[in-house]
């Protein structure tokens, strides 16, 4: 009879030095595995694996999966990660966040607290930072679709200054790692849009900081959103392209260009 398919860990399944063998020689040592093909005897016999004592089970077939695909961008510390979705007619599923993918791909990180919110179209938050206590951010979208921008205030970093932005949606499911000694923001382009991230650092809120979102020696060509830039973070004389008002916080339209914000 043939089993269902379903996934283990290969440290669980092997009675069979050739195929612990072969495990072994895997460079990522966490490599789940799926088991698409299973068959049962009535007679046990040496070699069979999870249930020896009743059953023999053959592995007719396996694929070595990676749960995730991380992406470094041009500035150094950026990173886009798109993970495996697994879809079938009732669905999908997917791993939001396994330390163990991420460790594998050279990101270790610790994080300590879970941020989400739900915004309107036109809404620009950022470009917010902390000082003393900086953050990494590991960002996505739940619902709808937002353009996600960092920008690098590292003075020492060849890339001072310099940004890189990405469409995040509940439809591309990528996530963007925003790593410590950034400022960072988002626009709503969507009718609404949730937005979920994990940070390394708690929030302090004596401790923000943040920098102009329409800073022209940064540059940032935020999409379908239209006016000139009058010297200050205002909204003023901005709106999306269909109309939509831009919306922004008092206190994101304070915030100062590069040139007189805080640098890490």
């Amino acid at each position: 009879m043939w089993l269902y398919s379903y996934f283990i860990l290969p440290q669980y399944v092997y009675r069979n030095n050739s195929l612990k063998n072969k495990c072994l020689e895997e460079k990522n040592s966490y490599v789940k595995m799926l088991i698409l093909k299973l068959m049962t005897k009535n007679k046990t016999s040496q070699g069979n694996i999870l249930f020896p004592r009743k059953k023999t089970y053959r592995i007719e077939r396996i694929v070595f999966m990676g749960q995730i695909q991380v992406e470094k961008t041009e500035i150094e510390g950026l990173c886009i990660i798109t993970p495996s979705i697994h879809k079938d007619a009732r669905g999908y599923f997917m791993e939001s966040y396994n330390e163990r993918d991420f460790q594998e791909q050279g990101l270790n990180l610790r994080f300590v607290q879970d941020n989400q919110s739900m915004s309107v179209k036109g809404v620009l938050r950022g470009l917010h930072f902390q000082k003393q206590y900086p953050q990494g951010k590991l960002v996505r979208v739940l619902k709808g679709r937002v353009y996600d921008v960092a920008v690098d205030l590292r003075k020492n970093s060849k890339t001072y200054g310099k940004h890189f932005g990405i469409i995040l949606s509940e439809e591309n499911k990528k996530m963007f790692y925003i790593p410590e000694g950034f400022a960072h923001g988002f626009l709503v382009l969507s009718d609404t849009a949730e937005f979920a991230y994990k940070v390394t650092d708690f929030y302090h809120p004596g401790d923000e900081g943040g920098l102009a979102w329409n800073d022209p020696s940064i540059g940032i060509q935020w999409p379908e959103l239209k006016g000139n830039y009058a010297g200050n973070a205002k909204k003023d004389g901005y709106s999306m392209e269909d109309g939509s008002p831009l919306l922004l916080s008092e206190k994101d339209e304070l915030w100062l260009p590069l040139s007189e914000t805080f640098a890490f």
